[in-house]
């Protein structure tokens, strides 16, 4: 590929992944963005501001000769456990920012996003496209503990409202559910695999997280594997079958959770 060609490809999943984080916060009002409903979650305008943080700190300022900081308290106000890099709030207040306002934070990442466009277009330097790459998976990442974490506040609301109150056929860019809440898709079929020596881990250029590697040999007996994840419709149908009062469907573990919890469904559908 050219020069030009991974420039291109640079800016256009650094664009992909940033407008994703927007687009899982459009269903949201500003007053929905600010709770923190336990000790582990934060508020989406926490994750949103702190996504833009990672790029301001470890990408433009090392390496966007010039860069601007949006605001001097934000290295320690959006900083998560990085200790090396500066002091930062309990996670436990940050429910309580007030301020800054959801639309500065809107602002701080278009400033970002901005210096951080004009760096792929003239940047060479391997290392700060590394660390950007590195930056787009972190963001990943946050968009999954977005989407954990706004179910628990809507769970912990006496109101219990939806995410998205057309369902999941309301979300842009989603296909459209059958009458039973199905996405159609392929006939679930179960794939054997012989097993055997094996490799795993991460081996290749690219990147990987630390966890992945090295790569090494470890025996698995036979398996089979379903062809498709399962659907959050087919689920329903688990728990409407008696999922949860079947102690056949469960390991002895399981089943102990199940009976000393009191469990009946996961905790964003109770």
């Amino acid at each position: 590929m050219s020069v030009a060609g991974q420039k291109e490809s640079s800016l256009n999943r650094y664009r992909s992944v940033r407008r994703r984080t927007l687009a899982l916060c459009e269903p949201l009002t500003p007053e929905d963005m600010m709770v923190q409903s336990c000790p582990e979650a934060s508020p989406a305008k926490w994750h949103l501001a702190h996504t833009a943080w990672f790029f301001e700190s470890f990408v433009l300022g090392p390496f966007a000769e010039g860069y601007r900081l949006f605001n001097g308290d934000y290295p320690w106000l959006f900083n998560s456990y990085y200790r090396s890099f500066a002091s930062f709030p309990e996670k436990r207040l940050r429910a309580s920012f007030s301020r800054p306002g959801l639309d500065e934070v809107l602002r701080y990442r278009r400033h970002v996003d901005e210096a951080m466009e004009e760096l792929i277009g003239r940047c060479a330097d391997a290392e700060a496209l590394r660390r950007m790459e590195l930056g787009l998976h972190h963001e990943e990442q946050h968009q999954e503990l977005l989407l954990t974490d706004i179910l628990n506040a809507f769970h912990c609301n006496p109101l219990h409202p939806a995410y998205l109150s057309g369902g999941l056929e309301a979300a842009p860019g989603t296909r459209r559910q059958n009458a039973l809440g199905h996405v159609p898709s392929q006939p679930m079929e179960f794939i054997d695999f012989e097993g055997g020596l094996c490799e795993a881990g991460f081996q290749g250029e690219g990147f990987s997280y630390d966890n992945e590697q090295p790569r090494h040999r470890i025996w698995l007996d036979r398996f089979s594997l379903a062809n498709r994840l399962v659907t959050n419709g087919e689920y329903a149908e688990f728990i409407a079958d008696g999922g949860y009062v079947r102690p056949e469907l469960w390991l002895s573990a399981g089943w102990d959770t199940v009976e000393r919890l009191n469990w009946s469904a996961p905790l964003y559908w109770s």
